[in-house]
């Protein structure tokens, strides 16, 4: 039964047409039905074509469906050419748009339909002229086109420019867009009259729009760099003649929001905001335009060296995505001001509502943000040097902490965990983030961690301790990540706070036991990176740093119990047998935590029955970064990969970010025993002796040594003579002592720099489309298609 749903005049009657055979194309009475209805929602139109129905008909009567939506891009397109003067015109491009939002997703689930949209359609060329089939504008193409000029039409999603009724109304192919640009910012200085209409329009035209390419959704992911989406490519190229200030009205949009509501703190209850959704969809459509390999090719400033004075400047010509193209170009001081300040006000707007509780609006969308946040800094190099110039980069910091700290427990949470954590490795793989986390932290944002008084490095090691010691277990592959953002910024850190300092000893203790080292292949490198954060800080920073230096001798039989490792079979399998029942990575005992800051909670785990998304696996993090080592002079210089350092077997790539538990039994999936690159025939790895010397021979103990073998007698002896049990004194003989001409000849300092690679922009896709799915649930636009780029799952 070919059953097609139609609503007629009346605002919910559902009409049932039965039609045996296909509705002519130039049936006009039959296809209006679909459109001329007046009083919809985009919520009705889900409500009145069920996915039973589209996938029925998308069966049975193909013709019907193909005429359908070839019929609403129809329409769109003449909206787009009248300009949409007039009230009925304004409904039929809604309604188009809301059928074409709903009918879309069910073309790209089924492969025979996915191309229907790039087929032409008779009679659409592309210059206008002859009839001849080479000249046809695919579906698709005219679609896009109808959709950017609709974002710029006058009273309907822009103001109109127009003094008085008399004058003609604006012809929509002689306007010049960028005069009507969306908001004040980036390229524009003028900040249109709030118009909640046009926001809620411009709202429904971004959603068909990232509809559209939400194609990438049904393609399984693929480290193919060369996958692009056709809909995105033809969207950010030449032949849309808006890219620029639709590039720029997105961006502005973004911005430009103060949740808080015309800056008056509770003025949100008061007002309904038109524009957070739009706000919302604004961001999602412009990540995706952004979704982009930089590994594949050389961005424009990839260096930050290129120099210019406008965004169309003579630049190195450019990708040819022009979204990426116009964010590597930005420049000017004031630009970059404004978006910074613009992105962090809204990370920070969770972090003021818990203690000006409901002052603001409390916004949804930071993960978008910090998927904006990293392709900013990925993509424009010049943007990035900008935010570590000053502490402004701190504005940034502290929201990010502040998401790591409250997901750690929470499973549905882990690709926020991963995001927050990139991005913190992309700014400690530059000198000046080192620089900038010494600046004291007053800001006392309620966070479930102890009380402390210090510097915002110790706020980075203290949730960071705590992330490792009481996150869930999913967490493990983000460990290298975390102890390689404190390695990179540790030389240049002047003061650790005690209870930072104890932290980090805390960690070294727990990951150098026996049955840790030698219960996986790879545990052994994070002891390498505790000490080589020990190491920096004792050659380059030891005169402020009398509390680690404390921590240090008093914990120093973690180091002469590392020095002495055993290495024989037997002692190995001891080892092995001391492993925990329970597959806790870290004890908590012996770490005083102490009492909680004031009015924090603690991080909950997901609701039972949360839906979350899969995610791509993340490269190791021999892949995700390379070695640079810094002169004297502060310049740093690309070393030649070289075979890891650390280990002799090469590292294997971390797991899955759904990673498997901590024990180190080699759970059975291909997976994991691609992962245990040194697996036995058996495919259960094994640590032998040979092994264990291989990289014990490596540690770098000999600094810690020499500092403990000068020290601690010098310690010893003041308790005596004096009787002191109190350590204020040892700490007062520490700030004043020194080492030099005592130590080795100091180590040149070691920076893993991110570096982008083709694993990295998978997991961005496939993160960056799991989120876009899980927030459109009003409507829920995909909800319950077969997409195939990550599996929906439950918590």
């Amino acid at each position: 039964a070919d059953d097609w749903i139609l609503w007629n005049g009346s605002s919910t009657s559902v009409n049932i047409f039965v039609s045996p055979q296909p509705v002519e194309a130039t049936d006009d009475a039959f296809w209006d039905q679909f459109w001329a209805h007046t009083a919809t929602s985009v919520q009705d139109v889900f409500a009145l074509v069920p996915a039973a129905e589209i996938r029925a008909v998308r069966e049975e009567s193909p013709s019907n469906l193909a005429t359908l939506c070839y019929k609403a891009v129809e329409k769109l397109v003449q909206g787009a050419e009248s300009g949409c003067h007039t009230e009925k015109e304004r409904q039929i491009v809604l309604n188009c748009c809301r059928l074409l939002t709903r009918i879309l997703p069910y073309i790209f689930e089924d492969p025979d339909w996915r191309g229907f949209f790039w087929s032409t359609v008779p009679g659409a060329a592309r210059g206008g002229g002859d009839d001849d089939d080479e000249n046809a504008r695919p579906l698709a193409e005219l679609l896009l086109l109808a959709v950017t000029d609709l974002l710029f039409c006058p009273d309907f999603t822009v103001q109109s420019h127009r003094r008085s009724t008399v004058d003609t109304a604006e012809d929509i192919h002689s306007i010049d867009s960028c005069e009507y640009i969306w908001e004040a910012g980036v390229g524009f200085a003028h900040s249109p009259q709030p118009n909640y209409i046009h926001d809620l329009n411009r709202t429904e035209l971004l959603k068909l729009l990232l509809t559209c390419f939400s194609e990438a959704m049904y393609l399984p992911p693929s480290s193919d760099s060369s996958n692009t989406n056709p809909w995105v490519q033809f969207f950010c190229s030449t032949e849309n003649r808006h890219a620029l200030p639709l590039f720029t009205s997105l961006l502005n949009v973004v911005c430009a929001y103060d949740p808080v509501g015309y800056g008056i703190p509770y003025n949100h209850l008061l007002f309904s905001d038109y524009r957070e959704p739009l706000v919302e969809v604004a961001a999602q459509v412009l990540i995706v335009t952004l979704d982009y390999d930089s590994s594949t090719s050389s961005s424009p400033t990839v260096d930050g060296t290129t120099t210019g004075t406008a965004m169309d400047d003579v630049d190195p010509p450019g990708p040819d995505n022009l979204f990426v193209n116009y964010l590597s170009r930005i420049h000017r001081e004031e630009d970059f001001q404004f978006i910074l300040k613009g992105v962090a006000r809204l990370l920070s707007n969770p972090l003021v509502q818990t203690y000006l509780p409901n002052s603001a609006k409390k916004i949804q969308f930071h993960q978008e943000l910090l998927v904006l946040f990293w392709k900013l800094c990925d993509f424009n190099k010049k943007f990035l040097f900008f935010v570590l110039k000053s502490s402004d980069v701190l504005d940034i910091l502290v929201p990010i902490l502040y998401f790591l700290n409250d997901a750690r427990a929470d499973q549905s949470r882990v690709g926020l965990m991963h995001i927050g954590v990139f991005i913190l490795l992309l700014l400690s793989g530059e000198r000046n983030f080192g620089v900038r986390l010494n600046k004291p932290y007053s800001v006392r944002v309620p966070m479930d961690i102890p009380v402390f008084t210090g510097t915002h490095a110790d706020l980075l090691i203290i949730v960071f301790h705590k992330i490792i010691t009481s996150g869930h277990q999913r967490l493990q592959p983000l460990f290298d990540c975390l102890l390689t953002i404190i390695v990179n910024v540790s030389p240049y850190l002047k003061s650790l706070s005690m209870v930072a300092a104890n932290k980090l000893l805390h960690l070294l203790e727990a990951f150098s036991t026996t049955w840790f080292l030698f219960s996986a292949v790879q545990n052994h490198h994070l002891v390498f990176f505790l000490l080589e954060v020990f190491n920096n800080i004792i050659q380059y920073q030891f005169d402020g740093n009398s509390n680690l230096i404390y921590a240090v001798i008093r914990k120093r039989n973690v180091f002469h119990q590392l020095a002495n490792l055993p290495t024989d079979s037997q002692s190995i399998q001891k080892g092995l047998q001391r492993k925990k029942k329970t597959p806790e990575p870290v004890s908590r005992t012996n770490s005083q935590d102490g009492v909680s800051m004031e009015g924090s909670h603690p991080a909950a785990p997901a609701e039972p029955g949360t839906l979350k998304t899969s995610l791509a696996a993340t490269p190791g993090i021999d892949k995700l970064t390379e070695k640079s080592q810094v002169s004297e002079d502060g310049t740093m210089r690309s070393l030649v990969p070289e075979a890891s350092q650390l280990s002799p077997e090469g590292n294997p790539p971390a797991a899955l970010s759904d990673g498997e538990p901590w024990s180190g039994e080699a759970s059975h999936s291909r997976r994991d025993r691609r992962r245990l690159s040194s697996a036995s025939s058996s495919g259960q790895w094994t640590p032998t002796p040979d092994w264990v010397m291989s990289w014990k021979s490596k540690l770098p103990l000999q600094t810690i040594m020499r500092l403990l073998q000068v020290l601690v007698p010098q310690v010893e002896k003041i308790c005596i003579d004096k009787g002191l049990t109190d350590e204020s004194e040892i700490l007062k003989f520490l700030q004043h002592g020194t080492l030099v001409g005592l130590l080795p000849v100091p180590h040149p300092i070691l920076i893993r720099k991110y570096q982008a690679n083709s694993g990295t922009a998978m997991w961005f896709r496939t993160y960056m489309w799991g989120v876009i799915y899980l927030r459109n649930v009003d409507p829920p636009i995909w909800y319950d298609t077969d997409v195939k780029l990550f599996e929906i799952q439950r918590v």
